[in-house]
């Protein structure tokens, strides 16, 4: 699964390139990530991307929406620790360490995200965190399964390699919107 997170800001045209990222066919989900944004802001960029598009569309805020719009899931995080009352979409989290990464994998969760798993490519001095050998024991031990995500320094190119690592896919931002 190769998953995009949208870029923090909002930048013209933004709509038509999520459509044509998710559109190209290698890009399975769009996770909409903007830490500022009011409701209505988010709002408007959803009305922006094709309706047929919405079943791949992820929230990190203002999840309300996402059952509003009929999106694909909702990530929770420090500002949304918890998911709407009787929601049925995709659930899923962000992971920094490898017992978070337990602790979560034991919850239903769809997936997780576990990072940085390489030096990141949009945060000035966000290191990898993990080494190779850890990761690989993380595996051995069933902490890294088909339900995890690597993020941090990911790119299009790595794809193949984080799924080699034990990893169920990709979270793409940096390299999606160079």
């Amino acid at each position: 699964m190769i998953i995009v997170i949208t870029q923090p800001h909002f930048f013209d045209g933004e709509a038509e390139r999520i459509a044509r990222l998710l559109r190209r066919g290698d890009v399975d989900l769009m996770h909409i990530r903007k830490l500022q944004a009011t409701l209505e802001e988010t709002a408007r960029l959803i009305e922006q991307i094709p309706s047929e598009l919405y079943s791949r569309l992820v929230l990190h805020d203002h999840h309300r929406l996402a059952a509003d719009y009929g999106l694909h899931g909702i990530h929770l995080n420090g500002r949304n620790p918890l998911p709407l009352e009787g929601w049925r979409g995709s659930v899923s989290i962000s992971c920094h360490s490898f017992g978070e990464l337990e602790e979560c994998g034991r919850k239903a969760f769809d997936y997780m995200s576990l990072s940085p798993v390489f030096d990141s490519i949009s945060k000035q001095g966000y290191r990898a965190a993990f080494t190779r050998d850890e990761i690989a024991d993380a595996r051995r031990r069933g902490i890294i399964n088909g339900r995890v995500m690597a993020l941090g320094g990911v790119t299009f190119a790595r794809v193949d390699e984080v799924l080699q690592m034990g990893f169920g896919g990709a979270m793409i931002l940096g390299d999606a919107w160079r």
